[in-house]
């Protein structure tokens, strides 16, 4: 008896230490448990603005607002005016060109095409006041705008075609008083709502991130972890740590998610080992442009319709949409949008007004990398498609003037003239026009970097390294387990296979065989007992 309960006793202990094994629950999360810590709850400030006796007047301009900053923070507009969100450019290294100036006031893109000659509508996103023509001095301090980053009260608003000067209706005063951190919606005035709309541009970056769940945003949700953009793109010397591949070519500030998870994340030792060639990205953003519409296609060839002689536009009733406007043309929108794939070693190369075009369609930015060259990995991209003006004559993409007040100054917005337009805009640019003009096919790369979705939403093996359908389809320059087939690999492969299945037979074969004699000489040793 004492012997059963010692048993009992005995295998209970045993099981209740493998239970304790099977079901030890994870590790915590400390990185997460951090960034809870410090995110989750926005810090009050510890300045308030609002009892400066500076600040108690009427500001009758923003340049007063800015001068009463300058006052206190005495060194901060020379941080600005060092800073690429104020010169629109940076110097640096491109390949294929050497040491180039590149920006927003040299290059183009597929969508309002750039901001040279348009300024007075484009610089709605610039830092300072005042930028509508080429006169726009980028020494003067006082133009500087410290608002449109730093306003907590959410009342500020550029003004539209106003040359960055804010909205009439805003409350100098009150904005002045509540400043602070810049938060998510300071970004977002211009980074959600560029191209001209929400979430038009970029894909993965629109307004639907001030309210996100976990399944638009594991970071920004306010459900979840509650980031700002700040959270990540935290700056020194107002220098912000993360560049755009739209206008900026090297790979120098760049913000990826290794500054917080490492390259090596995981638990699981073979999902690590893919991080040396797949961007982080690349599993955890199985889509974007997840609440609203983006635009994928921007047809300039159909703009100019008119409706008794008046400019008109189309609205798409189920997303609210414009699918077509006569001062643009006809467009494309798509929702929860799989990105196309690309091998990237974060360099790219941009199209600068005054290349030749080389190739069909143009690429007006070109990300850089291969399978092959040890530095790259496969990335998630948005790619922009559509068509601009271009001239036949001088193989030149066309620097058009689209924006004026009124008619008759050779903006095409006014006066739907494609070849005023491109005189104009060109004669701007210091670039010749040869009175030609065409639409050619152009295309742009977008790199998706926001809308991470939770760890259980990321994408499965199996929808890459498939035969059919998989993701990696395209990228066609190496081999991949499960997806491709090589005669060799799978000739061994089969050989393998087969030689394993003969060595089990034989060895079943020899156990039977074994087994057989063992049995009649035990037969014959019994018949010799008896």
């Amino acid at each position: 008896m004492k012997k059963v309960v010692f048993s009992v006793i005995i295998f209970t202990i045993a099981l209740l230490a493998l239970l304790r094994i099977l079901y030890t629950p994870p590790l915590p999360n400390l990185k997460e448990m951090k960034l809870r810590q410090e995110y989750a709850i926005k810090p009050t400030p510890v300045v308030d603005h609002s009892s400066f006796p500076e600040l108690q007047k009427d500001f009758k301009t923003p340049q007063e607002v800015t001068e009463a900053c300058i006052g206190c923070h005495n060194q901060r507009h020379k941080e600005i005016i060092a800073s690429s969100h104020w010169n629109w450019e940076r110097i640096s290294y491109i390949e294929g060109r050497g040491i180039a100036s590149i920006g927003k006031s040299n290059v183009i893109n597929n969508f309002c095409i750039g901001a040279t000659s348009n300024e007075q509508a484009c610089a709605k996103c610039h830092i300072g006041f005042g930028m509508g023509s080429d006169q726009f001095s980028f020494e003067m301090a006082r133009n500087v705008d410290c608002m449109v980053c730093h306003d907590n009260s959410e009342e500020y608003i550029k003004g539209a075609s106003m040359a960055g000067y804010p909205d009439r209706s805003v409350n100098l005063t009150k904005v002045a008083q509540n400043v602070g951190r810049p938060q998510s919606m300071n970004c977002g005035s211009c980074h959600f709502y560029s191209g001209g709309g929400n979430n038009v541009k970029h894909g993965d970056l629109e307004d639907a991130l001030l309210s996100a769940t976990r399944e638009v945003d594991v970071h920004m949700a306010v459900n979840g972890i509650n980031m700002t953009c700040v959270d990540c793109h935290s700056a020194e010397n107002h220098q912000i740590k993360g560049k755009l591949y739209s206008v900026s070519s090297g790979n120098e500030n760049r913000l990826t998610c290794d500054h917080c998870h490492t390259n090596t994340p995981h638990m699981d030792r073979m999902l690590n080992l893919h991080t040396a060639r797949v961007a982080c990205q690349t599993c955890h953003i199985p889509t974007y442009a997840k609440v609203n519409p983006t635009k994928m296609e921007w047809r300039w060839s159909e703009a100019g319709k008119l409706k008794d002689g008046h400019p008109y536009h189309i609205v798409d009733t189920l997303s609210g949409a414009e699918t077509y406007m006569s001062i643009k043309g006809s467009f494309v929108w798509k929702t929860n949008v799989e990105p196309e794939y690309y091998w990237f070693n974060g360099q790219a190369s941009h199209y600068i007004l005054g290349d030749k075009v080389d190739s069909i369609p143009v690429q007006v930015n070109r990300l850089m990398g291969s399978a092959h060259d040890g530095q790259s990995q496969i990335f998630p991209v948005k790619v922009h498609r559509g068509d601009q003006i271009y001239d036949p004559q001088t193989n030149m993409l066309i620097q058009p003037k689209l924006w004026a007040s009124q008619k008759g100054d050779s903006a095409y917005w006014q006066d739907f003239d494609w070849n005023l337009a491109a005189e104009a805009g060109m004669k701007r640019v210091g670039l010749p026009y040869s009175g030609k003009y065409e639409f050619v096919k152009t295309e742009m790369y977008w790199p998706v970097n926001h809308m991470v979705a939770p760890k259980e939403m990321a994408l499965s093996c199996e929808e890459c390294h498939s035969r059919n359908n998989s993701r990696l389809a395209s990228l066609t320059d190496f081999y991949m387990p499960g997806r491709d087939t090589n005669a060799a690999i799978d000739l061994f492969g089969r050989l393998f296979i087969m030689a394993a299945l003969v060595g089990v037979i034989l060895h079943g074969l020899g156990r039977i065989t074994a087994s057989i004699k063992n049995n009649e000489i035990e037969s014959e040793e019994i018949n010799t007992q008896r």
